[in-house]
């Protein structure tokens, strides 16, 4: 115990993750901050009422913070930060269609982490998830491994479920693997992909197994148009919160993230969803896996596209 934990944004998405944060129970206090007046406040009100009946003994905070970095000083000393501040998706819009408008939220953000909380480990969840991540790390000029981005964590979870629901066997018996950006150029690894330690391409047609890959590509979108307003939360949230909480822990977990490669798969100098060991500094290392050669080409194809985007955001 002794961990401080924030959570900027206390939409649908920061509040869930604030709420499986505090539930975990092995952070002293949650931090959960928003623009708007008296929201976070009210939420952490109510979800310190739940502890005595979820058994949970940590502490959460709310805070308003002003556009101009008052109430900041509320997250001084976090271990770890969650950034989740920005605008949903509305249906029909893309990721990139939020870039502008999320890149002056996120950089702000950033800087009022870099003055309050020098030495937290920074998990990034607006999107654009990739350009958001290279940006908070321009931002907070933190060294590269304690910026991540949650990306692969979600989409290798509805890949996952989407393939438990068309076998019809229980989740906790597949493995899937989605590696590259989080949008248009996410890899999913089929080779890494097994059900009971049996390949997927033994146990589907590749046609299938295709169907389901641009299903898990186009997940967020689908959530989107089903809502009409707002976009998911649930699954985010719960990846953000294991990311955070393996940091906490110090626990060397291999998970998908979107982390700094430079070097790994031939691949340099860009933020990229890869397997990575996580740790109380973040991103301990990169972790390679085998891929097959077509594998190997999405994911250099993926870093081209995300590397070009990256770059605008240094300006913005």
């Amino acid at each position: 115990m002794g961990k401080k934990v924030t959570v900027v944004g206390a939409g649908f998405y920061g509040a869930t993750t604030a709420q499986r944060l505090a539930e975990y129970d092995v952070f002293e206090t949650v931090v959960l901050t928003d623009i708007i007046d008296g929201k976070p406040e009210g939420l952490a009100l109510d979800l310190c009422q739940s502890r005595p009946i979820e058994g949970f003994e940590t502490r959460i905070v709310g805070r308003t913070t002003g556009v101009d970095g008052s109430g900041y000083e509320v997250i001084e000393g976090s271990d770890i930060v969650v950034i989740t501040a920005g605008l949903p998706r509305k249906p029909g819009m893309s990721r990139m269609d939020l870039l502008e408008t999320n890149a002056k939220i996120v950089r702000g953000v950033a800087e009022n982490v870099a003055k309050y909380a020098p030495h937290a480990v920074v998990i990034v969840v607006s999107n654009p998830l990739d350009e958001m991540t290279a940006l908070a790390q321009l931002a907070t000029q933190f060294p590269k491994n304690r910026v991540m981005g949650q990306a692969g964590m979600l989409d290798t979870a509805r890949f996952t479920n989407f393939v438990a629901e068309e076998l019809k066997v229980p989740v906790s018996s597949v493995r899937t693997l989605t590696l590259g950006s989080h949008g248009d150029t996410m890899v999913p690894v089929p080779s890494r992909c097994t059900v009971d330690g049996k390949p997927l391409a033994d146990l589907l047609p590749a046609e299938k197994v295709e169907e389901l890959v641009v299903r898990t590509r186009n997940g967020g979108a689908e959530v989107v148009a089903l809502l009409k307003t707002g976009s998911a939360f649930y699954a985010p949230s719960a990846a953000a919160a294991r990311m955070a909480r393996a940091v906490a822990e110090d626990s060397g977990a291999v998970m998908p993230v979107c982390a700094w490669v430079d070097g790994e798969y031939g691949i340099g100098g860009v933020y990229l969803g890869v397997e990575a060991e996580i740790g109380a500094a973040g991103v301990r290392r990169v972790v390679e896996t085998d891929l097959t050669a077509p594998e190997l080409a999405g994911l250099k194809e993926a870093a081209e596209a995300v590397r070009a985007k990256q770059a605008d955001v240094a300006d913005m």
